[in-house]
């Protein structure tokens, strides 16, 4: 059996994340701030060095500076390790004037520098989901079935099948079909299986936990983007080829070509690509039993070390809070909120569903702060179903509200997503601005 020391970690880190805008105004998607002290790259390459792959290459190309500083700080190898994460970022060269067109053409471009590893195997996987995998056992599969590609699929519901690029596969696990984010019924039948959500042990006819009251329930295997290649194999499917994206192109014209398998993971996993699933996935980790465990003594995930103070409560009413190290808690009343590291919070604050990023910086002491807002959360504000990114100031007696799902709006400060009020980073709202259904200004702000 081959070694995990021949399989080089590949993540796309480079996209550009209009689906969550603001969040990516200045930074790339898996450079966001993640439960108040991790950002989404974290999660990949942790998964990747407890899996025992410890090379790992992060393709970059939109807004990379944060996502580059990131890495550069916190992963560093000792000399004895032989590990390394390295970037590799997106450039004109004599052959390609081009910059990258999606995640097959990125890899493309990249070949080069992937070949020079000289590993056997090429593990490529998406920079802005959250889970908890161990890429062995993925691996252990594809050498037992000498599969050429090995795709990561996770069961999903009907309602979120067209997100996701589907597949049927056969008993032994070998991919026979695959259709990337389809919207017609018709084809959206013909990848319909009915079974248990997990690992498929109990066979594609088993009944669902939520429909034993009931009729069975469709489920489709959908692809988590994770896969895994023969070197050989990838340099053919994409040599003399235009082909742009893996699911939608590669993977698709690879069946029948090659041996190409479906690895099915059973644990937790979400797609974090828009407002509305950043917000609810980082809400659910602040309830008492989490659907994920972030707190997992035997699988940790890294992140830069800080060197804070430990949080400061003064007078404060919390209530399942994520709290960041070096945050200042004046009596606030806080419920079901994420508030990231340095966060301040002023006196009589009231915040509820709610995900503070945090501060890269304190103010410095003795010096007027600009706009005269203090960073942070002023005294007196009321905010639910917010998501306040990093470095911003809300003054005094700000009011934020949610807004009913499917309302978009575009403010001059903030931005509403799906209901969810978001005020970009290094935002400053003057005193007594009021963002709410019917408010002051008519839901506005002023």
């Amino acid at each position: 059996m081959p070694s995990m020391n021949d399989v080089l970690g590949v993540i796309m880190g480079g996209g550009r994340g209009q689906r969550i805008y603001p969040l990516t105004r200045d930074r790339s998607k898996p450079a966001i701030p993640l439960a108040g002290k991790y950002r989404l790259i974290d999660i990949p390459i942790s998964n990747c060095l407890h899996s025992g792959i410890h090379r790992i290459c992060v393709l970059t190309q939109f807004n990379s500076v944060s996502l580059h500083r990131h890495i550069a700080r916190t992963y560093v190898f000792d000399p004895f390790h032989g590990g390394w994460v390295q970037i590799l970022a997106a450039e004109q060269t004599p052959s390609s004037q081009a910059w990258y067109q999606g995640t097959a053409d990125a890899v493309r471009k990249q070949l080069p520098e992937i070949q020079s590893t000289e590993a056997p195997w090429i593990l490529i996987l998406a920079g802005d989901h959250l889970y908890r995998m161990d890429y062995a056992l993925m691996a252990e599969f594809h050498w037992k079935n000498e599969a050429d590609i090995t795709v990561a699929v996770h069961r999903v519901s009907a309602q979120d099948a067209p997100r996701f690029g589907l597949l049927k596969k056969e008993a032994d696990g070998r991919i026979v079909d695959f259709a990337e984010k389809p919207k017609e019924p018709q084809v959206l039948a013909r990848f319909a299986v009915m079974g248990q959500k997990g690992g498929g042990e109990e066979g594609e006819n088993a009944v669902l936990p939520e429909d034993r009251d009931g009729g069975h329930r469709n489920v489709f295997l959908g692809s988590m983007g994770i896969y895994l290649f023969r070197t050989s194999v990838l340099v053919e499917t994409l040599a003399g080829t235009e082909d742009h994206d893996f699911g939608a192109e590669v993977i698709p014209r690879s069946i029948g070509r090659y041996r190409v398998f479906a690895y099915e993971f059973d644990g937790y996993w979400q797609d974090i690509g828009t407002i509305r699933s950043f917000f609810d996935v980082n809400l659910s980790l602040t309830d008492p039993e989490p659907p994920f465990d972030l707190w997992d003594p035997d699988w940790p995930f890294f992140t830069r070390p800080r060197f804070l103070p430990s949080p400061s409560v003064h007078g404060a009413n919390l209530e399942g809070v994520l709290l960041g190290e070096g945050c200042r808690i004046g009596r606030a009343e806080i419920r079901r909120s994420v508030v990231g590291v340095r966060t301040v919070v002023g006196d009589g604050v009231r915040m509820r569903d709610t995900v503070v990023m945090g501060a890269d910086y304190y103010d410095p002491p003795g010096l007027p702060p600009p706009g005269g807002v203090p960073l942070g959360i002023g005294d007196g504000c009321r905010i639910e179903g917010a998501i306040i990114d990093k470095n911003a100031r809300l003054g005094e007696g700000v009011r934020i509200e949610p807004f009913p799902r499917g309302t978009e709006r575009d403010g001059r400060d903030w931005v509403i997503r799906d209901g969810i009020v978001v005020v970009p980073k290094n935002t400053l709202l003057p005193p007594g601005t009021v963002i709410a259904p019917g408010g002051d200004d008519g839901g506005l702000g002023r």
